[in-house]
């Protein structure tokens, strides 16, 4: 009976090729090319190294090796979830940036009714996959690959719609996407759990364990998305300077995370012992802290503050807030993203605050006004006229000034934690449909009820209950 209960082979075919079926018909009637795509605009006269591929292509494999290696290695840490870690990833990554062409080009990218398609649209598309496969963390081991698919397909909608009401009408900074991404995928995949709450797990699982091998292939994942985190935070950011300061802050933060998560890996173990878990997850924290302020003049002094700052609560949630929130909000975050992700994006929004209150033209020169567009002279001031001279395109900004751009930060936060969580609630009652193949209790984070598995996973399935009879007994 559980067999066929969680049986795929109707249901997910089902689903799959139905998508398909609409996307690619969306994809007919609504995608096209964009200028630099489109060979009717290449001329004789067009350098071809002009072209945006060229800029970007090579931000968007670094970006590819994120999702795809990056994230795939870093959830397979489970001894006997290591297909489902990986392969799901693969699965839902696939399905969410095909899904997010359309629906973030129907915000960001269409005009006279066509989604005009380039490399950009991908980066753009896999920031949104970014976001489905932070918030896949919170649930990890404990859904199908139907209910991720589900998961997916509701969340990228929500972002999008999310991301575009608060560019369009807050108009904010957050170059390294510590809103719009960290947070979002953070509450929106809490807000899921939250739903899908299981009794039974806060007692712990016998299989929620991981193996040597499983910690090796982790830590893979983990040194890919260090080694490629620059190009996430700086891809968008604007070509020269912002770029490069984009990319020093990033490493910086990094960097110094690192050193401060093996300092308090050893400091909070009783036995004064490094822990692979804090290596897989807590060095990655100054890349999110460094995010809203990235590309702005905060200095090099600032940016390994942030990541020693980051990493050190990132560490503190993963010991002390992550067993909180389970046994007293009914949260059970699998893989810690309010640590990695809510705690560090809220500090990374508090340090972009302060940079936006604290920054001048004196430090900043005549380009503080394409880095802070929004604080540019409204259309008619002669202040305009007067830096248009020194800086030709320099387009007409909202006049705000630091205080109220910082309020307009801050009001960006706190609409994107809502809709956020609003969405994830939501999403967790449809994950909830018993056609959708949800694994029971026992099943959680075992690979042998959505895979054949080959013969040497029994001989991992009794050392793993041989530990556990060990673990019972003493």
């Amino acid at each position: 009976m559980k067999t066929s209960s969680t049986s795929l082979r109707v249901r997910l075919p089902v689903f799959v090729f139905v998508v398909e079926v609409i996307i690619v018909g969306m994809y007919a009637a609504f995608v096209t090319y964009d200028d630099h795509a489109d060979a009717k605009f290449q001329t004789n006269e067009t350098n071809p190294m002009d072209n945006a591929m060229y800029r970007d292509y090579p931000f968007f494999t670094d970006i590819q090796v994120m999702i795809f290696i990056g994230f795939g290695c870093l959830l397979a840490f489970f001894r006997l979830y290591g297909f489902g870690g990986m392969v799901f990833n693969f699965l839902v990554a696939t399905f969410s940036i095909q899904w997010a062409i359309l629906v973030q080009g129907y915000f960001q990218f269409s005009h006279n009714g066509k989604i005009h398609l380039g490399v950009v649209n991908l980066i753009n598309a896999e920031f949104a996959c970014a976001v489905v496969l932070i918030s896949f963390g919170a649930v990890l081991g404990k859904t199908s690959p139907l209910q991720l698919l589900v998961m997916a397909l509701l969340e990228i909608p929500v972002f999008a719609v999310t991301e575009w009401a608060v560019l369009k009408y807050l108009r904010i900074n957050d170059a390294g996407g510590s809103i719009l991404i960290h947070l979002f995928a953070c509450y929106f995949g809490l807000g899921v759990t939250f739903v899908l709450y299981r009794p039974r797990l806060n007692e712990g699982h016998a299989k929620e364990i991981t193996s040597y091998h499983s910690d090796m292939l982790s830590v893979m994942g983990t040194l890919f998305l260090w080694v490629f985190w620059p190009s996430f935070n700086s891809a968008l950011t604007l070509k020269g300077d912002d770029q490069h300061r984009a990319i020093l802050h990033t490493f910086i933060g990094l960097s110094a995370s690192t050193l401060t998560a093996f300092a308090l890996s050893a400091m909070l173990n009783k036995n004064g012992k490094l822990s692979m878990a804090d290596v897989q997850n807590v060095t990655l924290a100054g890349g999110v802290t460094v995010g809203a302020s990235v590309d702005m003049m905060i200095s090099p002094a600032a940016a390994y503050a942030l990541g020693m700052m980051g990493c050190t609560a990132c560490m503190l949630g993963y010991k002390y807030m992550s067993p909180f929130l389970a046994q007293r909000f009914r949260i059970q975050d699998q893989c810690g993203i309010h640590n990695l992700h809510g705690l560090t994006g809220l500090i990374s929004c508090a340090a972009g605050i302060s940079a936006i209150l604290m920054a001048n033209e004196e430090t900043y020169g005549p380009s503080f006004y394409e880095i802070f567009t929004h604080r540019a002279p409204v259309e008619g001031d002669p202040k305009l006229l007067e830096l248009q001279m020194l800086i030709p395109g320099l387009q007409p900004g909202l006049g705000r000034t630091a205080k109220e751009q910082a309020l307009f930060q801050i009001a960006a936060i706190f609409s994107t934690i809502g809709l956020s969580a609003l969405g994830g609630i939501l999403t967790g009652f449809v994950l909830k449909l018993s056609c959708l193949a949800s694994p029971s209790d026992d099943s959680c984070f075992d690979d042998k009820l959505f895979f054949d598995v080959p013969q040497d996973y029994y001989s991992l399935l009794k050392l793993n209950n041989a530990v556990t009879l060990q673990d019972s007994a003493a």
